[in-house]
């Protein structure tokens, strides 16, 4: 018997098993056991509307993910049960989201921080956005080295010791800021930053997404993002304004190092397998050969990075030059600088508020819906002459877009096979999270040519261009499964 995916409208990512757990080692053998009706009843049918498989009127689609348990399966020996971890408790799983949630915090804090100190850094070293905007470079060039080393450096090592070489990557580009040294050590840094973000994204949304019950705890831990970004730009806006502007990053330096100390601490360099213990899927099983030539050949995989790519690209573009855009095109003050913390915080709430309609209408219909609704707004911002107004249109945007990511994770978890989604998530966050290096780095040499007027227009095309994506993504599952 072959489990069936659960409807995506949802994006719970455990995956239906017909039989009940056992009671300690949560093994899915099914010797000694008859399954009752309410198991059976997990595994549902599901309509082509509630799934990101494209087929006429109900379909049923066997997940890659499942291991479907035989009736001669044999029972566990004593010995392999003494040897199977405890699955933690409900206080330890939380104490683990908490954690994962510190590290996007600092990812959010650190986003969200940049766009306030554009102009500032401009007038500092005597440079144009051309210049400025190579900052988004280097932390592109840490994306993507992060995303080609993931997996590599993930089956050496394992979860909890990349998630502290993470950390102290952030640590160190921290440090280096703060110094406000040479443009060149400067970018660096963001490559530094970069590639330890990356490390720390893959990592935290594979643990979370593994979990049972994690549709929740995807929105939170993405909430976590939105809550560093939104809180950012209010101590940005200060530090901006003083002599020495690069104090601010103290600040996230603390927070880098007192995430490595949370991490040692909670997850002792423990592996995934061994904090979690056996999970609702069952270990994960050794894939053969080369993953990562594994993890290219499927074409879900890259229709996924691109729709992140620019999605976070949006997003951190918007995020970074809304208020450029607010003070040059619009004629704000200093205080438009807030502005970004609207957009950022909208960002947080709707990945919690907008959870029970992302369950209702189902994740296609609610990235189509959302999606024509911030093309609406970014119309706002682009054509009325509001300061205010255009704040908080980009507050609304914020919030329309913030289920974009969790609601991408969901999907990943149901559709790539379970041995490769940590190097596949891996790889689609960090070319993804290149997104918020190129865009914003092309936004800034259009508009050191043609103006920041230039950014309404860029995103517009760039979420047409995503939904486009996503409308191909049922035809790539398709194939692969």
């Amino acid at each position: 018997m072959a489990d069936t995916v659960e409807s995506l409208s949802y994006i719970e990512p455990a995956l239906a098993v017909p039989y009940p757990a056992h009671s300690r080692t949560g093994s899915r053998s099914t010797a000694g056991r008859r399954p009752s009706f309410a198991s059976f009843t997990q595994a549902t049918r599901v309509t082509a509307h509630d799934l990101p498989v494209l087929g006429d009127g109900d379909i049923e689609l066997t997940s890659v993910n499942s291991k479907a348990p035989t009736e001669d399966a044999p029972p566990e020996s004593p010995a392999e049960s003494l040897h199977t971890p405890d699955a933690p408790s409900q206080k330890k799983l939380f104490l683990y989201v908490l954690a994962c949630c510190w590290s996007v915090v600092v990812m959010g804090w650190n986003d969200g921080s940049t766009g306030p100190l554009i102009l500032r850094m401009e007038a500092f070293w005597n440079v144009g956005f051309a210049i400025v905007s190579l900052l988004y470079v280097a932390s592109f060039v840490g994306f993507v080295v992060a995303g080609l080393l993931n997996v590599w450096l993930a089956d050496k090592f394992g979860f909890g010791k990349m998630v502290v070489i993470g950390s102290c990557c952030q640590l160190i580009a921290a440090i280096l800021e703060s110094t406000a040294p040479p443009f060149p050590v400067f970018a660096l840094a963001f490559a530094f930053n970069g590639f330890g973000g990356a490390i720390m994204n893959a990592h935290v949304n594979v643990l979370i997404a593994s979990m049972p019950d994690s549709a929740p705890k995807l929105g939170i831990l993405h909430m976590s993002y939105g809550v560093g970004a939104f809180l950012s730009p209010f101590a940005a806006t200060q530090f901006a304004q003083m002599p020495r502007w690069s104090m601010g990053y103290i600040l996230q330096a603390g927070f880098a190092l007192t995430g490595v100390i949370i991490y040692i601490v909670t997850f002792r360099f423990r592996s995934e397998d061994q904090i979690l213990g056996p999970t609702f899927d069952g270990p994960i099983e050794p894939v053969q050969g080369n993953k990562m030539k594994q993890i290219f050949r499927l074409s879900t995989v890259h229709v996924l990075a691109f729709f992140v790519l620019i999605y976070v690209g949006l997003e951190v573009t918007l995020g970074g030059w809304i208020v450029t855009y607010l003070v040059q095109v619009r004629g704000g003050g200093p205080s438009s600088g807030y502005a970004s913390s609207g957009f950022f915080g909208g960002l947080a709430l709707g990945r919690v508020l907008l959870l029970w309609v992302n369950k209702k209408l189902g994740t296609s219909r609610v990235i189509y819906l959302y999606s024509t609704m911030v093309i609406g707004l970014l119309m706002i911002v682009w054509f009325v002459p509001s300061v205010l107004g255009d704040a908080i249109a980009a507050a609304l945007i914020g919030l329309l877009l913030g289920p974009f990511y969790p609601l991408m994770i969901g999907v990943s978890r149901q559709i790539l096979p379970r041995g490769l989604l940590a190097g596949a998530i891996g790889w689609i966050g960090s070319f993804g999270q290149a997104g918020s290096a190129v865009f914003p780095f092309v936004t800034g040499a259009l508009a050191q040519k043609y103006g920041i007027k230039v950014l309404q227009p860029m995103l517009v095309a760039m979420m047409a261009v995503d939904v486009c994506l996503w409308a191909a993504l049922p035809f790539t599952t398709r194939l692969m499964t």
